[in-house]
C-alpha cells in the first residue's frame, strides 16, 4: 500500500505563529487520537516548527551582542 505525499511544509509567518502552532500540534499529539500516519506527519511539523524557532531566537541573540558590542546582557523592562 502506497502512502500518500507528504504536503511541503510552509514556512511559520513569524516566531510567534510557529510557537502557536508547536502548541496546538503538541495538544493534539498528547491527545493521542491520531492514526499512525498524521503521527509521523505532526511529529516531523513539530521538529521543523522547533527548528524554526530555535533559529530565530538565536538570531536574535546574535543581533543583541551585536547591539550591546558583544556583551550579552540581561534585558529588564523599564
Amino acid at each position: 500500500m502506497a502512502s500518500a505525499p507528504r504536503p511541503v511544509s510552509i514556512a511559520p509567518a513569524s516566531f510567534e505563529s510557529a510557537q502557536e502552532e508547536l502548541e496546538q500540534l503538541l495538544a493534539r499529539l498528547e491527545a493521542g487520537d491520531m492514526p499512525l500516519e498524521q503521527l509521523l506527519n505532526g511529529y516531523q511539523r513539530g521538529a521543523e516548527l522547533l527548528k524554526f524557532c530555535r533559529a530565530r531566537l538565536e538570531a536574535i541573540e546574535a543581533q543583541i551582542k551585536v547591539l550591546d558590542q558583544g556583551e550579552l546582557k540581561t534585558w529588564t523592562p523599564e
